[in-house]
């Protein structure tokens, strides 16, 4: 009734002779266990930089990057209207990234590894 491949996956299997539905059959209801894989390597893979943004608690780390953001966005406002928007947007992403980059720092990632015994 199954394959050999999926035999481990039955649960639970039983046949019921009470439905009537015009036909010789029987009724089977099976409960399955099914186990879907991860692959590692796409949970893992991250090319962009994570900021600290627990720093933000503490209030001069958060002052300071404040008055960043207020200084690299008032230069911003002298560039001239005519930039192209995708420019526009790129200029905008790297002051924030610079910004929380040099306030916050970067967030330092633990390797979790279960204790092997």
């Amino acid at each position: 009734m199954i394959d050999r491949r999926r035999h481990s996956s039955i649960i639970d299997i039983r046949s019921y002779r009470g439905p009537d539905c015009d036909t010789d059959h029987y009724l089977v209801v099976a409960k399955l266990r099914e186990i879907l894989a991860v692959r590692k390597q796409a949970a893992q893979k991250f090319d962009g930089e994570r900021f600290n943004p627990r720093k933000l608690n503490d209030l001069g780390v958060k002052e300071k990057y404040q008055i960043e953001i207020r200084n690299r966005f008032a230069a911003l406002e002298n560039l001239n209207d005519d930039e192209n928007v995708n420019r526009a947007w790129e200029n905008i992403e790297e002051n924030i990234k610079t910004s929380a980059k040099n306030s916050l720092g970067l967030h330092e990632w633990k390797q979790h590894r279960p204790d092997l015994r």
